[in-house]
């Protein structure tokens, strides 16, 4: 009977109310199942650590979330091999010593939302960050990115906090960043170092009446699925490497479980893409009514609006409204309103999936024949064979990455520096 490898219990130190530790920890499992690894892992049931008594936890190994100030002060000293995973920073004094650590780079992932903008043709750029505190590093570091980006190319760097969301606060913190929407030139893109930032920053966009993204054009960072779920307009994101933090960090225990030393070791991810949707679709109009009409289709073509109702809220004859589009977009408005439609339906396709017709009416289509007509005219295919077809092409993708980066990692200088 072939020996079984040995069972080490690892403890996994996140918060899985967060995206980017879901995702990480998504990571951490596409390691084990892709392996000969046996771990038994250790994590609350609410998937949130609590810090107090680790220090007595029986273990053999933690990976942790080291953005938490609080983590790394507990497990500074601890005598069981750790990996940290978080955020990078310019200080270098600032990683924790003797710590092996996997970092989102924060450089990177601002560099990327900023080049995003300019090709969209923008030339005034903010930031809207979080309160200057300790457990806000990864933000202020986000800032820091901003400010370096915008000076290198002769700007200054406009960056707004704010408050932190609470329910007492919440209409005070919304007036505030209304406000501060209305003082910037338009039109301007703004990251927000976080979806989370970016949603909040977009409703206010909604209140004010300011045109997503024809004044603001607004992108965030993590592409989660449930912010995009709570916007009318569908939010542009930058997706971190988290599965890779994930993968890499288990990587690095499973080394140092095997008599390995990283204690210097250090290994910056670069995000792994930008989702584009709407609230980055930037383009300079001629006509104030064809961006107000825009403003109006991005919020309510998904409610099964019609053109008559477009041309009301603009405050224009139909025939007038329709002549303007004709000249700056080059389609009519009922073709705007079935694109993006369209563009919704293949997005929740992709990521939720369920019933086509429950889908077409969440769309905005009269019925589930109709948009799979629409569909079929369109894209040249059926809803489902859409479907299929754009996750197949993914898995490939994701198989390929799979493989070059198995392929990479014995040869990594940097994950075996101190053997």
């Amino acid at each position: 009977m072939p020996k079984l490898p040995t069972a080490h219990r690892i403890a996994l130190l996140f918060n899985g109310n967060k995206v980017f530790d879901r995702e990480v920890m998504r990571g951490i499992a596409s390691y084990l199942s892709s392996t000969r690894v046996s771990w038994d892992l250790f994590l609350e049931e609410d998937f949130r650590f609590r810090l107090p008594g680790i220090e007595r936890w029986q273990g053999d190994g933690i990976i942790a979330d080291f953005d938490d100030p609080a983590v790394c002060e507990a497990l500074s000293h601890s005598q069981l091999p750790v990996v940290a995973v978080g955020g990078s920073y310019e200080d270098e004094t600032c990683y924790p010593s003797g710590i092996p650590y996997v970092a989102t780079d924060n450089y990177k992932l601002v560099r990327l939302a900023y080049d995003h903008l300019i090709e969209a043709g923008l030339t005034r750029f903010a930031c809207f960050s979080l309160p200057e505190a300790s457990v806000n590093r990864w933000a202020q570091e986000r800032e820091k990115a901003f400010s370096r980006l915008v000076q290198s190319d002769h700007m200054a760097a406009e960056i707004y906090r704010g408050q932190s969301t609470s329910a007492p606060a919440w209409e005070e913190a919304v007036n505030q960043q209304i406000q501060w929407l209305q003082s910037l030139p338009k039109p301007v893109g703004i990251i927000a170092v976080s979806d989370a930032r970016a949603r909040q920053l977009l409703q206010a966009c909604m209140m004010a009446g300011i045109a997503v993204p024809d004044q603001v054009a607004l992108i965030g960072i993590d592409n989660d699925p449930l912010t995009r779920m709570l916007t009318r307009i569908p939010l542009s994101s930058v997706e971190q490497g988290c599965e890779e933090m994930g993968k890499t960090a288990a990587h690095l225990l499973h080394q140092m479980l095997g008599g390995a030393r990283l204690s210097s070791t250090r290994i910056l991810v670069p995000p792994s893409g930008i989702n584009v949707l709407a609230s980055t679709q930037h383009q300079p109009f001629n006509h104030p009514h064809v961006m107000q009409a825009l403003h109006f289709i991005r919020q309510y073509a998904c409610q099964g609006i019609k053109t008559e109702q477009v041309a009301d809220y603009v405050g224009i004859s139909r025939t007038s409204l329709q002549s303007q589009f004709q000249q700056e977009i080059g389609r009519s408005v009922h073709d705007e309103i079935l694109r993006f439609k369209l563009d919704a339906a293949k997005t929740i396709l992709v990521s939720d999936g369920g019933n086509i017709g429950d889908l077409a009416i969440r769309c905005g289509f009269t019925s589930a024949q109709y948009m799979h007509a629409v569909f079929k005219r369109e894209l040249g295919c059926t809803p489902r064979e859409y479907k299929e077809r754009t996750l197949q092409a993914a898995t490939n993708a994701n198989a390929n990455v799979s493989v070059s980066t198995s392929e990479a990692m014995p040869r990594n200088k940097r994950l075996s520096e101190d053997d």
